[in-house]
């Protein structure tokens, strides 16, 4: 007798590249594709409105494609463990199918669920598919060869009339109305004013943007990864992240897809290992991850370095809420909350705002934000990319800061980004756009917006928080150095100057650069330290460049609880760092990740523009060579690691 088979989506919401959908209708005589909502979860969760729009819109498209085969989607009301044994006797099912869940939580739900299966006669099979390897074969040959790890399976056909075969989807009459799709009022979302998703979810919308991704023939001719500019900052219509998170577009589909491209282009040569950089640190920190349910936490995280942030709930609202007075953040914030999506640099800059570059708040609150607002928020490549950027695992040059003020110029000097997404600072010139409290009175008034009053002024002082922050890091890295019995840094440099190593924090995919031996820093003031990162060393100038406070007239004072940060004028000691620096739980499990891909040069420099009001941190200028091939479709943060192409 052909069995009965459920096949349940959870991630991988589609039926290209989808083994276990294809396994649950062979031979089969009838199958269900069944998606479990659990409604109070949708009201009480904090996953926001445009990720769960997305979600319905994944699930939408995915019953209008089941429909051209005669099938249906049957989303399930309620929690798995509860509804499951009713539908293996209603609907009399002998076979269950699932993608394989590599996150702790999932593995702990999907084994409670085979067991219910095998109390039940019901057979369960799970495949691999979300990610390029098999995770626990990865962790198995763990310190050995790479030779003995296979490629990455082939993905399989997309499924078909003919697959289906004579195997059917019985559907009631009722079933818009007991397994339809919800909307989002049902959900008890508030959707007035919602504006119109700039992401449009599902798998016709994924293998759309997948070719237009691939056709874009200026990338193509060279592989290289895109220039930064003003342009890059905006959603585009081949981004990817969300289709991955979600599991609309296959990894693997685009893994191959990229492989026969690159062929064809460069004429059969092989593919550098750094075409895939991006899709290789999405299962960096899936397998990291897989087997550490405190992956998200600090307290009890084997990985984690314990440090003593503060505890403000007052600065992270502001910074959640894009009014920390700083336009950069803000309007990045801003962007988030609208649209579900930033690009990765701007991810990096306000996750060093939050955490080791100005208001030394937690890391897991960052995360929790992120968790709320991305669209492509995935709980491995998040909550790792969260411990990266704030130096708590992976990373330690804890010097290299990214400024609030002198990226966003340099990203994007007109300041285009800024007055799209905050209005109010749409009438001053490009010269004030990032420091408006710069700005004469006269010029704020023409500009119709006056700092203090009609958008705030900055919330911290960036020069002294940051060099009081690097200097928290530094001693925190000198103990734990001392604890492990090693040399974790080779040398740590001196906070003298403004204390901002620079702007760039380098971040997974990027090869630490070296000293460039041809350029002459002799014009450049202030001190030079450098540090050795194993592979050259980084020549880090610290130069005299302050921000220019507010006005005193009506300056806002510290909330309560703030870290005070030093006058300018004065020598941090480590006497005025009033907190006790911890090791890590596990220190041997400490992870220290160099980078596999591409190739930057970085050159220090004062910056030229002739402004009469200098920057608040050091200028770097940064140079993508056409060697660097590791397209950062991925971002690695917050998401699947595909965020910005």
């Amino acid at each position: 007798m052909a069995p009965n088979s459920i096949h349940w989506f959870r991630k991988g919401l589609r039926l290209h590249d989808n083994p276990a959908l294809q396994e649950a209708i062979r031979g089969a005589g009838t199958v269900r594709c069944v998606y479990f909502l659990d409604p109070w979860f949708a009201g009480s969760s904090s996953v926001g409105v445009n990720r769960w729009r997305f979600l319905l819109q994944c699930l939408e498209d995915l019953d209008a494609n089941l429909r051209k085969l005669n099938s249906r989607l049957f989303v399930i009301r309620g929690q798995p463990a509860n509804v499951f044994p009713r539908l293996f006797k209603e609907w009399k099912i002998s076979r269950l199918t699932f993608e394989y869940d590599s996150e702790p939580f999932g593995k702990e739900r999907d084994a409670a669920i085979k067991k219910l299966a095998m109390e039940a006669g019901v057979e369960v099979i799970v495949k691999t598919s979300h990610t390029l390897y098999d995770l626990d074969k990865i962790i198995e040959l763990n310190g050995t060869l790479i030779s003995r790890l296979d490629p990455p399976e082939m993905p399989v056909e997309t499924l078909s009339d003919t697959l289906m075969g004579r195997c059917v989807t019985p559907i009631s009459e009722d079933h818009g109305d007991k397994y339809g799709v919800p909307s989002l009022e049902e959900l008890g979302f508030d959707i007035e004013g919602l504006p119109t998703a700039v992401w449009p979810g599902g798998e016709t919308e994924a293998l759309t943007r997948i070719e237009r991704h691939l056709e874009r023939k200026a990338w193509v001719a060279n592989f290289e990864r895109p220039r930064m500019n003003a342009n890059s900052l905006l959603a585009s219509p081949t981004g990817l992240s969300p289709y991955l998170r979600f599991g609309c577009l296959s990894c693997r589909l685009f893994y191959f897809k990229l492989t026969d491209l690159y062929r064809k282009v460069k004429k059969n040569s092989s593919p550098p290992l750094s075409l895939y950089g991006q899709l290789l640190w999405r299962e960096f920190f899936y397998t990291a991850a897989t087997n550490n349910p405190r992956f998200d936490k600090m307290e009890g995280n084997p990985i984690c370095v314990r440090i003593p942030w503060d505890k403000n709930p007052e600065a992270l609202a502001k910074w959640a809420e894009a009014k920390t007075g700083f336009p950069w953040i803000d309007a990045i914030m801003t962007q988030l909350r609208q649209e579900g999506w930033i690009h990765h640099l701007a991810r990096h800059a306000v996750a060093c705002f939050l955490t080791r570059g100005d208001l030394w708040i937690s890391w897991e609150e960052g995360m929790k934000v992120f968790e709320e607002l991305l669209l492509d928020a995935d709980w491995s490549v998040n909550a790792g990319s969260w411990m990266w950027l704030s130096c708590s695992s992976f990373f330690q040059q804890f010097f290299h800061c990214y400024c609030p003020v002198g990226f966003g110029r340099r990203t994007d000097p007109n300041g285009d980004f800024i007055r799209r997404y905050l209005p109010i600072l749409r009438g001053f010139p490009a010269k004030y756009i990032y420091d408006p409290w710069n700005a004469p009175e006269s010029v704020q008034a023409a500009a119709k917006c006056i700092i203090g009053v009609h958008y705030p002024k900055p919330m911290v002082h960036h020069a002294e928080a940051s060099r009081l922050n690097i200097e928290r890091m530094k001693q925190i890295y000198q103990q734990l150095s001392r604890y492990r019995g090693l040399g974790l840094l080779a040398s740590v440099p001196s906070t003298n100057g403004n204390g901002n190593g620079g702007m760039m924090a380098y971040s997974p995919g990027e090869q630490q650069p070296g000293t460039n031996n041809n350029n002459n820093n002799s014009h450049l003031s202030g001190s030079s330290v450098a540090a050795g990162n194993g592979s050259g060393s980084i020549l880090l100038n610290f130069d005299n460049e302050e921000q220019t406070r507010p006005s005193s007239a009506g300056q806002q004072q510290q909330p309560a609880g703030y870290h005070s940060v030093p006058d300018t004028n004065q020598t941090i000691t480590s006497s005025r760092l009033y907190h006790e620096f911890a090791v890590p739980q596990h220190p041997g499990l400490l992870l220290h990740t160099r980078g596999i891909t591409g190739k930057r040069e970085r050159e220090s420099e004062r910056e030229g523009s002739g402004e009469k009001d200098p920057t608040s941190c050091s200028v770097h200028k940064m140079q993508r060579q056409s060697a660097e091939v590791s397209w950062d479709v991925a971002g690695h943060f917050g998401g699947c690691t595909l965020c910005c192409c």
